[in-house]
């Protein structure tokens, strides 16, 4: 028999609540928090019991709200975080992206693209939408430090790889530009992420970015 998919969800606003509730799978059980220690504390009482945790970002302390999410996944970081902020802000999506959650939606996301998130998430992949995270990278690359010696380190499969994360394709697309298999490319991106100093998809963009060596 199939466990039911159990969702933590911190969600203050009624209106949104109910929508999430209309929108995942009928099998799906969401599970409401109020406030971050309630979620704390269901976590700690059942830390492998949920798949996913869903974060509504109000308006009102929205700075703060980021900030407890980024501790959040620093405290449990098998998590996957999926927020859903009430406002649109480039700094506090990089400021989450690289503290490692796995996506950004609306909050009043449609069925179907909430289906394909979890899809593109549990796949290990995060969410933004591809324009997004392409226009995150290249907003944020005049930011980015200079890692050159450690680019010089790649190999030419692995630069390649680094330029292809960098243009927003996915596992499965390398492997099918690179003609190799998606667990080729995984080893590729480990050792990459290891060589370069960096500790995810996000990161090496901004790092490919900075240094110029998009395709």
């Amino acid at each position: 028999m199939r466990l039911a998919l159990k969702i933590l969800c911190l969600n203050t606003d009624d209106a949104v609540w109910k929508h999430w509730c209309q929108t995942v799978d009928t099998d799906a059980n969401l599970v409401r928090t109020l406030t971050m220690p309630d979620l704390y504390r269901a976590v700690e009482n059942a830390p492998s019991s949920f798949r996913y945790c869903f974060v509504y970002l109000e308006d009102e302390g929205f700075s703060q709200q980021v900030e407890e999410v980024v501790a959040l996944r620093s405290v449990f970081s098998q998590l996957k975080i999926i927020v859903f902020p009430n406002q649109s802000s480039q700094s506090a999506a990089l400021r989450l992206f690289s503290a490692g959650i796995s996506g950004q939606c609306a909050p009043y996301i449609g069925k179907e693209q909430l289906s394909l998130v979890l899809s593109v998430v549990d796949s290990g992949e995060i969410w933004g939408g591809k324009a997004f995270i392409q226009q995150l990278i290249q907003q944020s690359a005049v930011t980015a430090p200079s890692f050159e010696s450690e680019l010089e380190d790649l190999s030419e499969r692995e630069l390649t790889v680094a330029q292809l994360i960098a243009k927003g394709l996915t596992n499965k697309q390398i492997a099918i530009e690179m003609n190799i298999t998606e667990r080729t490319v995984k080893a590729h991106l480990t050792s990459v992420f290891t060589k370069t100093n960096t500790k995810d998809r996000l990161s090496l963009a901004l790092l490919a970015q900075s240094r110029h060596i998009m395709l």
